[in-house]
């Protein structure tokens, strides 16, 4: 016998007002203020359902009326904007001498910034316990400003797969570590979801939704630490690849009679352009600033050692960057980390390699930049993933889409 339903089955409908929702806030978010009318007619949605998909999300204080405006054509419109008062993002970053945290509102807006040093101590179990700590005094934070923490997103300076479980970490000593699992231990199952990525990754994310080049839809961002790695985002998706690895330039070769990496390989991208390039000895974690200073210090005092030295990161880094203007073609490659103080020297001569090596003439309108967003860029982009979950249909208050 053959049955026939002459509607939606209620988890069909579930999920397609989920997904709804998240169509309608994320329109708010990008084009606030806006009206009612407005959302219908971007979004093809009738006027009927936006007037109640908005009163849900004006219910969960997500969305906010901000009054009336008589700027066009018609009746005056009640116009909407971002609410997001009740809610927090946190991200966190966990690198080889410091761990960064960074808390938003829902439109981005920063809650607070933290920077404190970090060891790893001897063994996972002790790292997790150190960065649990300073995670909690975060949440505890915001629970104070009496807002609900919507997710938690950790950055590691390493391979991630696409389960989240940190592989290999090389600078921290880390492999095959279910961080965001411990993690969620450590806090005593904390209510929120916890996500783990490449910090390069997120730090893409952040600058995608917050950076200078916020909304570019082809962006590779570059770590500047003492690895190098990239984030990916191609058609404005973060392309992680088939295990999750992607973004590893730090190991394509340049030269193969060049230094030893201590990949052990010879002429890595990392042992030629990487900031240990720069650096006149090999320092601590802790010094690492210092001696980045420092040559910040000799560059502007026009030493000829350390303009030459600087010349030379720059080519090579720029030989690496012509490696993604030609397999890539993104709209922008964006320098971050300690390349970012750096960059008045340095990028004169990556322009150059650029230039001579992109088969597309000017390297197919790619430009090279450095980073506005600091040292916190992937603690901000692990917030940024928490945002985009909510912009993908995981709202608090309920109804939610599992992505």
């Amino acid at each position: 016998m053959i049955t026939s339903t002459t509607g939606p089955q209620p988890a069909d409908f579930a999920d397609v007002r989920a997904t709804n929702l998240a169509v309608v806030l994320r329109f708010v978010r990008e084009h606030a203020p806006c009206s009612r009318a407005d959302i219908a007619a971007s979004t093809g949605l009738n006027k009927a359902t936006v007037s109640s998909l908005v009163a849900d999300l004006i219910d969960r204080r997500l969305v906010r009326e901000t009054g009336l405006t008589e700027n066009r054509v018609g009746r005056p419109a009640t116009m909407l904007v971002l609410d997001g008062s009740p809610y927090a993002a946190i991200g966190v970053e966990i690198n080889v001498d410091h761990v960064s945290a960074v808390a938003t509102g829902l439109a981005g807006e920063r809650l607070l910034t933290w920077r404190r040093s970090f060891s790893t101590g001897d063994s996972v179990n002790q790292g997790v316990a150190s960065v649990g700590a300073i995670i909690r005094r975060v949440v505890n934070r915001m629970a104070k400003e009496e807002r609900q923490v919507l997710g938690l997103a950790v950055a590691v300076p390493g391979l991630v797969d696409v389960q989240g479980t940190v592989r290999l970490a090389p600078n921290l000593g880390w492999r095959d570590a279910d961080i965001g699992g411990d993690l969620a231990k450590a806090l005593r199952d904390p209510g929120f979801p916890i996500q783990v990525d490449n910090d390069a990754n997120l730090a893409a994310l952040a600058e995608q939704r917050f950076g200078a080049h916020a909304g570019a839809s082809d962006l590779v961002y570059l770590t500047g630490e003492m690895g190098v790695g990239a984030g990916i985002i191609l058609d404005g998706r973060l392309r992680r690849g088939g295990l999750g690895y992607s973004g590893e330039i730090g190991h394509v070769q340049l030269d193969p009679e060049g230094p030893e990496c201590h990949c052990g390989r010879r002429g890595c991208l990392e042992v030629m352009a990487g900031i240990g390039a720069v650096l006149r000895k090999v320092p601590s974690p802790a010094e690492i600033q210092i001696e980045i200073e420092e040559s910040v210090r000799l560059a502007r005092a026009g030493d000829a050692d350390t303009l030459a030295l600087l010349d030379s990161v720059g080519r090579s880094l720029g030989r690496g960057v012509s490696v993604l203007a030609n397999l890539l073609n993104p709209e922008v490659v964006i320098l971050g980390g300690y390349y970012v103080p750096l960059a008045p020297w340095l990028l004169p001569a990556v322009h150059d390699e650029l230039s001579d090596r992109a088969i597309a003439s000017e390297a197919g309108g790619c430009q090279v930049v450095a980073s506005t967003l600091g040292h916190d860029a992937a603690a901000l982009g692990g917030a940024a993933r928490v945002l985009d979950s909510i912009d993908s249909g995981r709202l608090p208050g309920g109804l939610s889409r599992i992505p």
